[in-house]
């Protein structure tokens, strides 16, 4: 598929969108494949029943499976479903080995912070910039002079658009002894996350445009052994340790069936080709935004993903502005609480998060709607570069 058509058979392969979708980030719009996908799953389970309809779907998720390890360097003995990121890292923050301390950035998800301190983490700052991004020039010192159990970092941000460094990060980690564990619930697809982690985890409903309610977490094998089985209790005499631990039997099949041809679509198109395209969204995205109606861009202009953030106007709420663009626009937005970031942010931010399939007309009413919804605004605004 070449990059020009990478676009149109996006939005062609999906419904058509009620207005314009600039929510990725939050949840992408499935396809007509994946939709199918569950809803034949869900068909089959009343016509035969739901664990013969399950038997019927293995090689389909065995699928998911091998296409999840190899955008994360893995294999699908690998990787396991989830109900989604959060509960990825619970399972593996639960079965833990031994040390409870952790190094994350000062950015870190709120929620990993609330499931950090749940399961008894002492955590630390890495190192950044003024921007947020992990200096790696200094990570090693960190390492070498106090290593932790591990280290946590967000490919990309809830709030921030920025890509973090992961490939250089997994190497030093590497080189020290000390597992790195990449939270991925936005780096997957819009970054290349097969880095040599010890750790990838993720969402389905997120840059991959799957369903709600799935996600995975893919360990290496040496990370896997070491892990120890909490239900049950590692000193009962049952076979299987933690990570056959991990994948329940009581799942919802349908959803996960959708995500492996989610998945499957972003292998056809080609993933590098789809992470290209995201980075000159994300940069025509800035390009068109950056000061209209005096609403200023986060990330830098070349910054490889599409998450735009934009800070507002003095005085003005982001998240009254979400609900107008949506509710006079027809424009889906997410305004980002300081919660998601609790240690960076001071205020709340408007997110951005156009797909592969955006185009300029759609980003030429997203600027018309903010200058309309900007008090003060002179009316006067850029031209959206494609």
């Amino acid at each position: 598929m070449s990059e020009q058509e990478l676009p149109r058979n996006w939005r062609a392969a999906r419904p058509a969108m009620a207005g314009v979708h600039l929510d990725s980030a939050a949840c992408a719009r499935q396809s007509h494949a994946a939709i199918e996908a569950a809803a034949q799953h869900a068909r089959h389970e009343a016509e035969v029943g739901g664990y013969v309809a399950a038997q019927a779907a293995a090689p389909a998720l065995d699928a998911g499976r091998a296409a999840i390890g190899a955008l994360t360097g893995m294999s699908a003995a690998d990787v396991v479903f989830t109900t989604g990121s959060c509960h990825a890292l619970d399972l593996l923050l639960a079965a833990w080995p031994g040390q409870r301390t952790l190094a994350c950035l000062p950015g870190e998800f709120g929620p990993n912070l609330a499931l950090m301190a749940a399961h008894g983490f002492t955590i630390r700052a890495l190192p950044v910039e003024p921007d947020g991004r992990l200096r790696v020039t200094e990570l090693a010192g960190e390492l070498r002079r106090d290593p932790p159990a591990l280290v946590h970092l967000d490919g990309v941000a809830s709030h921030r658009g920025i890509a973090q460094p992961i490939a250089e990060a997994a190497q030093v980690c590497a080189a020290h002894g000390v597992p790195l564990v990449i939270d991925a619930a936005q780096a997957l697809i819009q970054l290349d996350c097969a880095v040599g982690a010890a750790a990838v985890y993720s969402s389905s409903r997120k840059w991959s445009a799957g369903p709600r309610g799935v996600g995975f977490l893919a360990v290496t094998p040496e990370l896997a052994q070491a892990l120890v089985r909490r239900v049950p209790p590692a000193d009962w005499d049952i076979p299987g340790g933690a990570w056959e631990s991990f994948e329940h039997v009581e799942a919802n099949l349908a959803a996960r069936l959708g995500f492996s041809v989610a998945i499957g679509e972003i292998m056809a198109a080609g993933p590098a080709a789809v992470r290209r395209r995201l980075a000159a969204v994300g940069a025509a995205t800035r390009s068109a935004l950056d000061g209209v109606a005096g609403w200023r861009v986060v990330e830098r202009a070349d910054e490889p993903t599409a998450i735009t953030t934009l800070l507002p106007p003095d005085g003005l709420d982001p998240a009254a502005i979400r609900a107008a663009l949506i509710a006079e626009h027809g424009i889906v937005t997410t305004a980002a609480e300081a919660a998601r970031a609790p240690f960076e942010l001071t205020g709340p931010v408007l997110r951005l998060s156009p797909h592969v399939d955006a185009t300029v007309e759609d980003l030429e009413q997203v600027v018309a709607a903010l200058t309309a919804l900007t008090p003060g605004s002179s009316g006067n605004t850029p031209t959206p570069r494609s």
